[in-house]
Protein backbone atom coordinates (compact mmCIF):
# COMPACT_ATOMS: atom_id res chain seq x y z
CA UNK A 1 0.00 0.00 0.00
CA UNK A 2 0.95 3.29 -0.80
CA UNK A 3 1.70 5.96 1.90
CA UNK A 4 -0.54 8.77 2.27
CA UNK A 5 0.43 12.71 2.27
CA UNK A 6 -2.81 13.92 4.59
CA UNK A 7 -3.24 17.59 4.96
CA UNK A 8 -2.97 17.13 8.60
CA UNK A 9 0.18 18.70 6.68
CA UNK A 10 -2.07 21.04 5.18
CA UNK A 11 -1.61 24.69 5.62
CA UNK A 12 -5.16 26.31 4.32
CA UNK A 13 -8.17 25.42 2.30
CA UNK A 14 -8.23 24.99 -1.57
CA UNK A 15 -11.54 25.72 -3.72
CA UNK A 16 -14.13 23.26 -2.32
CA UNK A 17 -16.69 22.43 -5.02
CA UNK A 18 -19.71 22.34 -2.59
CA UNK A 19 -22.25 24.76 -3.69
CA UNK A 20 -23.37 27.58 -0.95
CA UNK A 21 -27.06 26.38 -0.30
CA UNK A 22 -28.07 28.12 2.95
CA UNK A 23 -26.67 30.18 6.00
CA UNK A 24 -28.74 29.35 8.92
CA UNK A 25 -27.32 29.22 13.01
CA UNK A 26 -25.86 26.53 14.74
CA UNK A 27 -28.65 26.36 17.03
CA UNK A 28 -32.10 24.60 17.25
CA UNK A 29 -32.78 20.62 16.14
CA UNK A 30 -32.86 21.58 12.46
CA UNK A 31 -36.24 19.51 12.08
CA UNK A 32 -34.47 16.41 13.81
CA UNK A 33 -36.33 14.18 16.29
CA UNK A 34 -33.23 13.01 17.77
CA UNK A 35 -32.60 15.84 19.75
CA UNK A 36 -30.58 19.11 19.77
CA UNK A 37 -28.05 20.53 17.23
CA UNK A 38 -24.38 21.22 18.67
CA UNK A 39 -21.65 23.35 17.34
CA UNK A 40 -18.25 22.45 16.79
CA UNK A 41 -14.78 24.15 15.30
CA UNK A 42 -13.89 23.42 11.68
CA UNK A 43 -12.21 24.42 8.56
CA UNK A 44 -13.26 24.23 5.13
CA UNK A 45 -12.25 21.61 3.06
CA UNK A 46 -9.24 21.37 0.83
CA UNK A 47 -10.96 19.54 -1.92
CA UNK A 48 -14.45 18.45 -3.05
CA UNK A 49 -16.30 15.74 -0.64
CA UNK A 50 -15.34 12.71 -2.99
CA UNK A 51 -14.12 9.57 -0.24
CA UNK A 52 -11.24 8.64 -2.92
CA UNK A 53 -10.04 12.35 -3.10
CA UNK A 54 -9.93 13.35 0.35
CA UNK A 55 -6.74 12.82 2.48
CA UNK A 56 -7.01 15.39 5.06
CA UNK A 57 -8.74 16.00 8.47
CA UNK A 58 -11.25 18.56 7.81
CA UNK A 59 -13.20 17.15 5.04
CA UNK A 60 -12.67 13.16 6.61
CA UNK A 61 -14.47 15.07 9.31
CA UNK A 62 -17.66 15.66 7.17
CA UNK A 63 -17.18 12.52 5.52
CA UNK A 64 -17.24 10.05 8.39
CA UNK A 65 -20.65 11.28 9.44
CA UNK A 66 -21.91 11.25 5.72
CA UNK A 67 -20.44 7.50 4.76
CA UNK A 68 -20.51 3.92 6.36
CA UNK A 69 -18.07 1.06 4.66
CA UNK A 70 -17.63 -2.15 4.72
CA UNK A 71 -15.61 -1.98 8.28
CA UNK A 72 -16.12 0.54 10.78
CA UNK A 73 -13.24 1.45 13.11
CA UNK A 74 -14.44 0.99 16.99
CA UNK A 75 -14.55 4.61 18.36
CA UNK A 76 -12.59 3.05 21.70
CA UNK A 77 -10.06 0.72 20.39
CA UNK A 78 -9.52 1.45 16.64
CA UNK A 79 -10.36 -2.46 15.84
CA UNK A 80 -11.58 -3.01 12.36
CA UNK A 81 -15.15 -4.20 12.77
CA UNK A 82 -17.65 -5.45 10.51
CA UNK A 83 -20.14 -2.68 9.16
CA UNK A 84 -21.52 -3.07 5.90
CA UNK A 85 -19.49 -6.34 5.52
CA UNK A 86 -21.87 -9.40 6.37
CA UNK A 87 -18.82 -11.10 5.48
CA UNK A 88 -15.24 -11.46 3.70
CA UNK A 89 -14.22 -14.95 3.20
CA UNK A 90 -10.46 -15.80 1.54
CA UNK A 91 -8.38 -19.15 1.67
CA UNK A 92 -5.35 -17.21 0.35
CA UNK A 93 -5.22 -13.76 1.72
CA UNK A 94 -5.32 -13.03 -2.01
CA UNK A 95 -8.57 -13.59 -3.09
CA UNK A 96 -11.20 -12.12 -1.40
CA UNK A 97 -15.21 -12.84 -1.57
CA UNK A 98 -17.23 -9.98 -0.09
CA UNK A 99 -21.24 -10.33 0.82
CA UNK A 100 -23.12 -6.88 1.38
CA UNK A 101 -25.38 -6.16 4.44
CA UNK A 102 -29.04 -6.26 3.13
CA UNK A 103 -31.17 -3.90 3.89
CA UNK A 104 -28.83 -0.57 3.52
CA UNK A 105 -29.66 2.40 1.83
CA UNK A 106 -28.23 5.80 0.80
CA UNK A 107 -29.97 8.54 2.25
CA UNK A 108 -31.93 9.31 -1.61
CA UNK A 109 -33.22 5.75 -0.96
CA UNK A 110 -31.17 4.36 -3.25
CA UNK A 111 -30.12 0.27 -2.03
CA UNK A 112 -26.44 0.34 -1.59
CA UNK A 113 -25.08 -2.86 -3.33
CA UNK A 114 -22.05 -4.59 -4.30
CA UNK A 115 -21.90 -2.24 -7.40
CA UNK A 116 -21.95 0.79 -5.65
CA UNK A 117 -18.58 -0.25 -4.07
CA UNK A 118 -17.12 -1.17 -6.98
CA UNK A 119 -18.52 1.24 -9.18
CA UNK A 120 -16.75 3.90 -6.44
CA UNK A 121 -13.16 2.03 -6.50
CA UNK A 122 -13.29 2.06 -10.05
CA UNK A 123 -13.47 5.65 -10.53
CA UNK A 124 -11.39 6.36 -7.41
CA UNK A 125 -8.25 4.01 -9.11
CA UNK A 126 -9.39 5.55 -12.18
CA UNK A 127 -6.05 7.85 -13.21
CA UNK A 128 -8.44 10.42 -15.20
CA UNK A 129 -10.29 11.13 -12.27
CA UNK A 130 -7.14 12.59 -10.79
CA UNK A 131 -7.93 11.34 -7.05
CA UNK A 132 -5.61 11.95 -4.33
CA UNK A 133 -6.66 8.55 -2.62
CA UNK A 134 -6.11 6.58 -5.58
CA UNK A 135 -3.25 4.62 -4.60
CA UNK A 136 -5.30 2.89 -1.79
CA UNK A 137 -6.32 0.62 -4.53
CA UNK A 138 -2.89 0.40 -5.92
CA UNK A 139 -3.02 -3.73 -4.42
CA UNK A 140 -6.24 -4.75 -6.02
CA UNK A 141 -4.88 -6.57 -9.90
CA UNK A 142 -4.91 -4.07 -12.86
CA UNK A 143 -4.11 -0.99 -10.69
CA UNK A 144 -1.12 -0.23 -13.31
CA UNK A 145 -3.44 -0.02 -16.18
CA UNK A 146 -6.09 2.63 -14.93
CA UNK A 147 -3.43 4.27 -13.29
CA UNK A 148 0.07 3.97 -14.64
CA UNK A 149 3.21 5.69 -13.10
CA UNK A 150 3.69 6.98 -17.13
CA UNK A 151 2.27 6.81 -19.90
CA UNK A 152 -1.68 6.44 -20.64
CA UNK A 153 -3.83 4.54 -18.99
CA UNK A 154 -4.84 1.35 -20.81
CA UNK A 155 -8.02 -0.08 -18.98
CA UNK A 156 -10.99 1.68 -17.49
CA UNK A 157 -11.67 -0.27 -14.68
CA UNK A 158 -9.81 -3.18 -12.20
CA UNK A 159 -9.65 -6.05 -13.45
CA UNK A 160 -9.17 -7.56 -9.90
CA UNK A 161 -13.06 -6.25 -9.15
CA UNK A 162 -16.07 -8.36 -10.31
CA UNK A 163 -19.79 -7.67 -9.62
CA UNK A 164 -20.87 -11.74 -8.49
CA UNK A 165 -24.80 -10.61 -7.46
CA UNK A 166 -26.55 -7.79 -6.35
CA UNK A 167 -24.28 -7.88 -2.58
CA UNK A 168 -21.47 -10.10 -3.80
CA UNK A 169 -18.37 -9.30 -5.33
CA UNK A 170 -14.58 -10.39 -5.61
CA UNK A 171 -11.50 -8.18 -5.16
CA UNK A 172 -8.11 -10.10 -6.33
CA UNK A 173 -4.90 -8.78 -5.01
CA UNK A 174 -1.48 -8.81 -6.81
CA UNK A 175 0.19 -10.49 -3.74
CA UNK A 176 -1.14 -11.82 -0.65
CA UNK A 177 -2.24 -9.11 1.70
CA UNK A 178 -3.55 -10.83 4.62
CA UNK A 179 -4.83 -7.78 6.79
CA UNK A 180 -6.44 -6.05 3.44
CA UNK A 181 -10.11 -6.04 4.89
CA UNK A 182 -9.12 -4.31 7.72
CA UNK A 183 -8.44 -1.31 5.63
CA UNK A 184 -11.64 -1.20 4.30
CA UNK A 185 -12.69 1.22 6.95
CA UNK A 186 -10.57 3.70 5.23
CA UNK A 187 -12.99 6.59 3.07
CA UNK A 188 -11.31 5.93 0.64
CA UNK A 189 -13.29 2.66 0.01
CA UNK A 190 -17.05 4.18 0.92
CA UNK A 191 -19.73 2.88 -1.45
CA UNK A 192 -21.41 5.64 -3.93
CA UNK A 193 -24.59 6.13 -5.30
CA UNK A 194 -25.89 6.39 -8.67
CA UNK A 195 -26.31 9.55 -8.45
CA UNK A 196 -22.56 10.34 -8.11
CA UNK A 197 -21.97 9.30 -11.59
CA UNK A 198 -24.76 10.66 -13.35
CA UNK A 199 -25.09 14.37 -12.04
CA UNK A 200 -21.65 14.79 -10.61
CA UNK A 201 -21.97 18.36 -10.70
CA UNK A 202 -25.28 17.78 -8.52
CA UNK A 203 -23.64 15.46 -5.80
CA UNK A 204 -20.55 17.75 -5.49
CA UNK A 205 -23.19 20.59 -4.48
CA UNK A 206 -24.93 18.47 -1.65
CA UNK A 207 -22.99 15.00 -1.23
CA UNK A 208 -25.31 11.63 -0.91
CA UNK A 209 -24.07 9.56 1.49
CA UNK A 210 -24.80 6.28 3.67
CA UNK A 211 -24.15 7.42 6.76
CA UNK A 212 -25.58 9.19 9.74
CA UNK A 213 -25.77 12.33 9.14
CA UNK A 214 -27.01 14.16 5.48
CA UNK A 215 -25.48 17.42 4.91
CA UNK A 216 -28.32 20.64 4.86
CA UNK A 217 -26.28 23.14 3.95
CA UNK A 218 -22.91 24.60 3.18
CA UNK A 219 -21.38 28.27 2.99
CA UNK A 220 -18.03 28.39 1.85
CA UNK A 221 -15.70 30.22 4.93
CA UNK A 222 -18.85 30.51 7.03
CA UNK A 223 -20.38 26.66 8.24
CA UNK A 224 -21.72 23.34 7.17
CA UNK A 225 -24.99 22.43 8.77
CA UNK A 226 -25.17 18.46 9.31
CA UNK A 227 -28.62 16.60 10.16
CA UNK A 228 -29.57 13.37 11.39
CA UNK A 229 -30.45 11.07 8.85
CA UNK A 230 -33.98 9.54 10.57
CA UNK A 231 -33.61 6.73 8.62
CA UNK A 232 -30.70 5.72 8.78
CA UNK A 233 -30.32 1.70 9.00
CA UNK A 234 -27.03 1.31 11.38
CA UNK A 235 -26.94 0.35 14.79
CA UNK A 236 -24.90 3.51 15.52
CA UNK A 237 -26.95 6.15 15.26
CA UNK A 238 -26.96 9.74 15.77
CA UNK A 239 -27.68 10.84 19.69
CA UNK A 240 -28.50 14.29 18.78
CA UNK A 241 -29.69 16.29 16.41
CA UNK A 242 -27.16 17.43 14.03
CA UNK A 243 -23.75 18.90 13.94
CA UNK A 244 -23.34 22.88 12.50
CA UNK A 245 -19.47 22.43 11.74
CA UNK A 246 -18.06 26.49 12.59
CA UNK A 247 -15.04 27.74 10.25
CA UNK A 248 -12.31 29.09 12.08
CA UNK A 249 -8.98 30.19 10.73
CA UNK A 250 -7.53 30.36 14.34
CA UNK A 251 -8.02 28.00 16.63
CA UNK A 252 -7.35 30.25 19.65
CA UNK A 253 -10.58 32.38 18.18
CA UNK A 254 -12.47 29.13 18.30
CA UNK A 255 -10.72 28.62 22.07
CA UNK A 256 -12.04 32.25 22.94
CA UNK A 257 -15.44 31.06 21.70
CA UNK A 258 -16.29 28.40 23.48
CA UNK A 259 -15.39 30.02 27.10
CA UNK A 260 -17.70 32.38 26.28
CA UNK A 261 -20.44 29.86 25.30
CA UNK A 262 -20.33 30.79 21.48
CA UNK A 263 -19.37 27.19 20.50
CA UNK A 264 -19.54 23.39 22.14
CA UNK A 265 -16.54 21.75 20.99
CA UNK A 266 -13.29 22.84 20.08
CA UNK A 267 -11.49 19.72 19.15
CA UNK A 268 -7.46 21.39 18.63
CA UNK A 269 -7.04 23.37 21.55
CA UNK A 270 -4.47 25.72 20.69
CA UNK A 271 -0.83 25.29 22.18
CA UNK A 272 -0.75 28.75 23.82
CA UNK A 273 -3.80 27.13 25.95
CA UNK A 274 -2.68 23.98 26.87
CA UNK A 275 -1.22 25.32 30.06
CA UNK A 276 -4.80 26.79 30.84
CA UNK A 277 -7.62 24.34 29.49
CA UNK A 278 -7.73 21.85 32.27
CA UNK A 279 -8.52 25.30 34.80
CA UNK A 280 -10.82 26.31 32.38
CA UNK A 281 -12.86 23.71 31.13
CA UNK A 282 -11.80 20.75 34.10
CA UNK A 283 -13.22 17.55 33.26
CA UNK A 284 -14.63 19.14 29.74
CA UNK A 285 -11.01 18.83 28.63
CA UNK A 286 -9.97 16.34 26.82
CA UNK A 287 -6.14 14.80 25.95
CA UNK A 288 -6.62 11.43 25.44
CA UNK A 289 -3.65 8.86 22.99
CA UNK A 290 -3.99 9.31 19.40
CA UNK A 291 -2.79 7.63 15.99
CA UNK A 292 -0.18 9.85 15.41
CA UNK A 293 3.55 10.58 15.61
CA UNK A 294 6.24 13.05 15.38
CA UNK A 295 9.50 12.31 13.78
CA UNK A 296 12.17 13.95 11.93
CA UNK A 297 13.49 12.67 8.41
CA UNK A 298 16.66 12.71 6.76
CA UNK A 299 17.42 13.27 3.09
CA UNK A 300 19.09 9.93 2.28
CA UNK A 301 19.17 11.36 -1.49
CA UNK A 302 21.85 13.51 0.14
CA UNK A 303 25.31 11.56 -0.09
CA UNK A 304 26.19 13.35 3.31
CA UNK A 305 23.81 11.43 4.98
CA UNK A 306 23.81 8.23 3.39
CA UNK A 307 27.65 7.49 4.01
CA UNK A 308 29.12 4.72 5.95
CA UNK A 309 28.32 5.42 9.58
CA UNK A 310 26.20 8.15 8.94
CA UNK A 311 23.49 6.34 11.48
CA UNK A 312 25.61 7.06 14.34
CA UNK A 313 25.06 10.83 13.63
CA UNK A 314 21.30 9.90 13.23
CA UNK A 315 21.24 8.41 16.55
CA UNK A 316 23.60 10.68 18.24
CA UNK A 317 21.43 13.51 17.39
CA UNK A 318 18.38 11.28 18.27
CA UNK A 319 20.14 10.72 22.09
CA UNK A 320 20.73 14.61 22.46
CA UNK A 321 17.11 15.46 22.05
CA UNK A 322 15.46 15.54 25.96
CA UNK A 323 12.16 14.39 24.63
CA UNK A 324 10.82 14.51 28.27
CA UNK A 325 11.36 17.74 29.38
CA UNK A 326 10.24 19.15 25.39
CA UNK A 327 6.36 17.41 26.00
CA UNK A 328 6.14 18.86 28.75
CA UNK A 329 7.41 22.22 29.18
CA UNK A 330 6.21 23.19 24.72
CA UNK A 331 3.35 20.72 24.95
CA UNK A 332 1.99 20.59 28.55
CA UNK A 333 2.08 16.54 28.44
CA UNK A 334 -0.34 16.47 25.08
CA UNK A 335 2.59 14.33 24.07
CA UNK A 336 4.56 11.32 24.91
CA UNK A 337 8.03 10.84 24.34
CA UNK A 338 8.27 8.12 21.63
CA UNK A 339 9.99 4.83 21.92
CA UNK A 340 8.88 2.99 18.84
CA UNK A 341 8.11 4.22 15.43
CA UNK A 342 4.28 3.32 15.20
CA UNK A 343 1.85 4.52 17.97
CA UNK A 344 0.48 3.36 21.33
CA UNK A 345 -3.29 2.83 20.30
CA UNK A 346 -1.98 0.01 18.24
CA UNK A 347 -1.47 -2.04 21.26
CA UNK A 348 0.97 -4.89 22.06
CA UNK A 349 -1.29 -7.52 19.62
CA UNK A 350 -1.29 -4.74 17.35
CA UNK A 351 2.16 -4.47 16.85
CA UNK A 352 3.23 -1.40 19.16
CA UNK A 353 6.87 -1.94 20.60
CA UNK A 354 7.18 0.15 23.75
CA UNK A 355 11.10 0.46 24.39
CA UNK A 356 11.76 -0.50 20.70
CA UNK A 357 14.25 2.59 20.36
CA UNK A 358 15.73 1.94 23.25
CA UNK A 359 18.97 4.14 24.58
CA UNK A 360 18.78 5.86 20.94
CA UNK A 361 15.89 7.81 22.27
CA UNK A 362 17.34 8.50 25.78
CA UNK A 363 18.91 11.55 27.02
CA UNK A 364 22.05 10.93 27.09
CA UNK A 365 24.66 13.90 25.70
CA UNK A 366 27.97 12.11 26.50
CA UNK A 367 26.96 9.88 24.37
CA UNK A 368 25.60 11.70 21.41
CA UNK A 369 28.74 13.56 21.17
CA UNK A 370 30.71 10.45 21.07
CA UNK A 371 28.32 9.01 18.57
CA UNK A 372 28.14 12.01 16.22
CA UNK A 373 32.10 12.44 16.37
CA UNK A 374 32.57 8.40 15.08
CA UNK A 375 29.95 8.90 12.64
CA UNK A 376 31.96 11.92 11.69
CA UNK A 377 30.54 14.82 12.74
CA UNK A 378 28.11 16.64 11.49
CA UNK A 379 27.35 17.14 7.97
CA UNK A 380 29.05 20.64 7.26
CA UNK A 381 29.53 21.29 10.56
CA UNK A 382 25.65 22.61 11.40
CA UNK A 383 22.49 20.45 11.14
CA UNK A 384 19.50 22.98 10.31
CA UNK A 385 16.24 21.53 10.74
CA UNK A 386 13.59 22.66 8.19
CA UNK A 387 9.53 23.30 8.73
CA UNK A 388 6.94 25.17 7.57
CA UNK A 389 6.27 28.74 9.65
CA UNK A 390 2.86 29.15 8.39
CA UNK A 391 1.11 26.87 10.89
CA UNK A 392 1.14 24.76 14.38
CA UNK A 393 3.80 25.67 16.69
CA UNK A 394 6.88 24.32 15.11
CA UNK A 395 9.10 26.93 15.69
CA UNK A 396 8.57 26.66 19.83
CA UNK A 397 9.16 23.05 19.33
CA UNK A 398 11.95 22.86 16.48
CA UNK A 399 14.11 25.78 18.89
CA UNK A 400 13.51 23.48 21.58
CA UNK A 401 15.16 20.44 20.05
CA UNK A 402 18.25 22.68 18.82
CA UNK A 403 18.30 23.97 22.11
CA UNK A 404 18.68 20.61 23.35
CA UNK A 405 21.12 19.04 20.61
CA UNK A 406 23.64 22.07 21.19
CA UNK A 407 23.48 21.79 24.88
CA UNK A 408 24.51 18.13 24.53
CA UNK A 409 27.20 18.95 22.17
CA UNK A 410 28.56 21.68 23.86
CA UNK A 411 28.24 23.71 20.82
CA UNK A 412 25.60 26.72 20.59
CA UNK A 413 26.25 27.00 16.60
CA UNK A 414 25.22 22.94 16.12
CA UNK A 415 21.60 22.72 15.56
CA UNK A 416 19.24 25.64 14.24
CA UNK A 417 15.98 26.20 13.22
CA UNK A 418 15.08 26.44 9.43
CA UNK A 419 12.04 28.30 8.72
CA UNK A 420 10.15 27.67 5.40
CA UNK A 421 7.64 30.66 4.74
CA UNK A 422 4.24 28.53 3.54
CA UNK A 423 3.37 25.00 4.00
CA UNK A 424 3.17 24.88 -0.22
CA UNK A 425 6.70 26.08 -0.30
CA UNK A 426 7.74 23.04 2.28
CA UNK A 427 6.32 20.61 0.76
CA UNK A 428 7.54 21.23 -3.46
CA UNK A 429 11.10 21.72 -1.74
CA UNK A 430 10.75 18.14 -0.03
CA UNK A 431 9.16 16.76 -3.12
CA UNK A 432 11.42 18.29 -5.10
CA UNK A 433 14.42 16.71 -3.27
CA UNK A 434 16.32 19.82 -2.37
CA UNK A 435 16.35 19.40 1.63
CA UNK A 436 19.89 19.47 2.64
CA UNK A 437 19.55 18.16 6.88
CA UNK A 438 16.93 16.86 8.91
CA UNK A 439 12.91 18.06 8.50
CA UNK A 440 9.82 17.85 10.51
CA UNK A 441 7.47 14.87 9.76
CA UNK A 442 4.84 13.43 10.99
CA UNK A 443 2.06 10.65 10.27
CA UNK A 444 -1.62 10.06 11.37
CA UNK A 445 -2.66 6.36 10.76
CA UNK A 446 -5.06 5.50 7.80
CA UNK A 447 -6.26 2.54 9.72
CA UNK A 448 -5.04 0.88 12.83
CA UNK A 449 -2.30 -1.38 11.41
CA UNK A 450 1.45 -1.40 12.07
CA UNK A 451 1.53 -1.83 7.88
CA UNK A 452 0.09 1.59 7.87
CA UNK A 453 2.73 3.40 9.95
CA UNK A 454 5.96 1.96 7.81
CA UNK A 455 5.15 0.28 4.63
CA UNK A 456 4.07 4.06 3.02
CA UNK A 457 7.17 6.00 5.07
CA UNK A 458 9.87 3.75 4.68
CA UNK A 459 9.23 0.94 1.98
CA UNK A 460 11.44 1.67 -1.13
CA UNK A 461 10.10 4.12 -3.95
CA UNK A 462 6.74 4.56 -1.46
CA UNK A 463 5.05 7.80 -2.29
CA UNK A 464 5.48 9.35 1.72
CA UNK A 465 8.90 7.77 1.68
CA UNK A 466 10.06 11.63 1.39
CA UNK A 467 13.32 11.07 2.55
CA UNK A 468 13.96 8.56 -0.30
CA UNK A 469 15.29 5.51 2.01
CA UNK A 470 16.24 2.58 0.79
CA UNK A 471 16.81 -0.87 2.62
CA UNK A 472 16.52 -4.26 0.94
CA UNK A 473 16.28 -6.22 4.32
CA UNK A 474 13.07 -3.98 4.98
CA UNK A 475 11.22 -4.49 1.69
CA UNK A 476 11.39 -8.16 2.00
CA UNK A 477 10.73 -8.27 5.46
CA UNK A 478 7.40 -6.20 4.75
CA UNK A 479 7.18 -8.19 1.67
CA UNK A 480 6.63 -11.52 3.99
CA UNK A 481 4.28 -9.86 6.37
CA UNK A 482 1.86 -8.83 3.59
CA UNK A 483 1.93 -12.23 2.75
CA UNK A 484 1.51 -13.84 5.53
CA UNK A 485 -1.75 -15.74 6.25
CA UNK A 486 -2.09 -15.58 10.13
CA UNK A 487 -2.43 -11.92 11.03
CA UNK A 488 -0.34 -12.57 14.35
CA UNK A 489 2.76 -13.83 11.95
CA UNK A 490 2.47 -10.73 10.03
CA UNK A 491 2.75 -8.40 12.95
CA UNK A 492 5.56 -10.41 14.16
CA UNK A 493 7.24 -9.98 11.02
CA UNK A 494 6.41 -6.15 10.97
CA UNK A 495 7.78 -5.78 14.02
CA UNK A 496 11.05 -7.29 13.00
CA UNK A 497 11.19 -4.83 9.81
CA UNK A 498 11.15 -1.85 12.15
CA UNK A 499 13.48 -3.37 13.86
CA UNK A 500 15.93 -2.71 10.76
CA UNK A 501 14.58 0.77 10.92
CA UNK A 502 15.91 0.97 14.31
CA UNK A 503 18.88 -0.28 13.44
CA UNK A 504 19.37 2.37 10.52
CA UNK A 505 17.79 5.20 12.27
CA UNK A 506 15.84 5.44 9.23
CA UNK A 507 13.93 8.66 11.25
CA UNK A 508 14.16 9.86 14.32
CA UNK A 509 11.14 8.88 16.69
CA UNK A 510 10.16 12.17 18.36
CA UNK A 511 6.84 12.30 20.44
CA UNK A 512 3.31 10.53 20.28
CA UNK A 513 0.70 13.41 20.12
CA UNK A 514 -2.39 13.32 21.74
CA UNK A 515 -5.63 14.38 20.54
CA UNK A 516 -7.06 17.53 22.76
CA UNK A 517 -10.53 18.99 22.93
CA UNK A 518 -12.51 21.09 25.13
CA UNK A 519 -16.21 21.27 25.16
CA UNK A 520 -19.41 23.18 26.53
CA UNK A 521 -21.84 22.18 29.72
CA UNK A 522 -24.54 21.79 26.82
CA UNK A 523 -22.63 18.31 26.10
CA UNK A 524 -22.02 15.02 27.36
CA UNK A 525 -20.58 11.79 26.17
CA UNK A 526 -17.79 13.80 24.32
CA UNK A 527 -14.95 11.51 23.14
CA UNK A 528 -12.28 11.33 20.42
CA UNK A 529 -11.18 8.46 18.88
CA UNK A 530 -8.13 7.28 17.92
CA UNK A 531 -7.83 9.05 14.99
CA UNK A 532 -8.28 12.27 17.69
CA UNK A 533 -11.54 12.95 15.46
CA UNK A 534 -14.86 13.61 17.68
CA UNK A 535 -17.63 10.85 18.11
CA UNK A 536 -19.99 13.11 17.03
CA UNK A 537 -22.63 10.34 16.68
CA UNK A 538 -22.73 9.32 20.24
CA UNK A 539 -22.61 13.27 21.65
CA UNK A 540 -25.61 14.03 23.60
CA UNK A 541 -27.13 17.82 23.83
CA UNK A 542 -28.86 19.59 26.91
Amino acid sequence: MRGARHARWAAGAAAVALVATGCGGGGGSGGSDSGAVLSASWGDPQNPLEPANTNEVQGGKVLDMLFRGLKRYNPETGAAEDMLAEKIDTTDSQNFTITVRDGWTFSNGEKVTAKSFVDAWNYGASLKNNQKNAYFFGYIEGYDKVHPDSGKQTATTLSGLKVTGDRTFTVKLTQKFSTFPDTLGYVAFAPLPQAFFSDHSGWLSKPVGNGPYTIQSYTKGSQMELRTWADYPGDDKADNGGVTLKVYTDNNTAYTDLLAGNLDLVDDVPAAQLKNAKNDLGDRYLNTPAGIIQTLAFPFYDPQWNKADSDKVRKGLSMAINRKQITETIFQKTRTPATDWTSPVLGKDGGFQDGLCGDACDYNPSEAKKLIQEGGGLPGGQVKISYNADTGSHQQWVDAVCNSINNALGNTKACVGNPIGTFADFRNQITERKMSGPFRAGWQMDYPLIQNFLQPLYYTNASSNDGKWSNKQFDQLVNQANSETDTGKAVQTFQKAEEVVRDNMAAIPLWYQNGSAGYSQRLSNVKLNPFSVPVYNEIKVG
